[in-house]
């Protein structure tokens, strides 16, 4: 798994010129370089007008802010995608759909996990479980009726910070939390509207389409 380090995350958000959230709460204080400074893209020409993107580089920047809010690398999205064309429905949506079930994205999304690159590090580190099973695989892919939990050191660990403990968390709806034991129950699939609208799925299937 490829690492990244803080200041390469903010690189990232700069480089897409919108915040990928991928530092948490760093990315929600002042500290985040794009509330100090404007979606600047990174290096010493950042600030100078850009020249107009072509079909081809607007097709090439969705696809590359989708690789990176999900946090998979070149060659396991294009796999995403070829996977996405052989299920029913828009390709577009089949293909954010596999990316929203993703564990680490799971584990993300409901708050288990401060960002999914720390999902991902509790997954590897052997701290994540579907169905009492230990699951180390990160790209895992959930089922309806799967449920998954961390380990309860993890919880504790997290304190006040967990997203699920604050008030004006939302829970997304194809998920159900049991707040007694911190389990997340797949009760269906997710569907467009749950999904993130920062991402353009339709630009990415023209990328691959050329």
């Amino acid at each position: 798994m490829s690492r990244a380090t803080l200041d390469t995350k903010c690189r990232l958000c700069r480089t897409e010129g919108v915040k990928l959230y991928l530092k948490n709460e760093r990315c929600l204080s002042p500290k985040c370089p794009i509330e100090k400074k404007g979606a600047v893209s990174p290096g010493m020409h950042g600030a100078k007008r850009a020249k107009k993107p072509t079909d081809y580089g607007i097709q090439l920047r969705a696809k590359q802010k989708a690789k990176r809010i999900y946090g998979v690398q070149e060659k396991q999205f294009k796999n995403y995608y070829l996977k996405a064309k052989t299920l029913s429905g828009l390709v577009g949506e089949n293909l954010l759909v596999l990316l929203e079930r993703r564990l680490d994205n799971v584990i993300y999304v409901t708050g288990l996990a401060l960002s999914r690159s720390h999902a991902k590090q509790l997954i590897s580190h052997k701290q994540s479980f579907v169905n009492g099973k230990q699951i180390n695989i990160p790209s895992y892919t959930v089922k309806i009726g799967d449920v998954i939990t961390v380990d309860d050191t993890v919880i504790k660990n997290m304190g006040d910070k967990a997203n699920f403990t604050k008030k004006d968390f939302a829970m997304p709806s194809w998920l159900q939390m049991d707040k007694s034991s911190n389990s997340i129950k797949v009760i269906a699939f997710p569907t467009r509207d749950s999904i993130t609208k920062e991402i353009d799925e339709n630009l990415i299937i023209e990328y691959y389409s050329r």
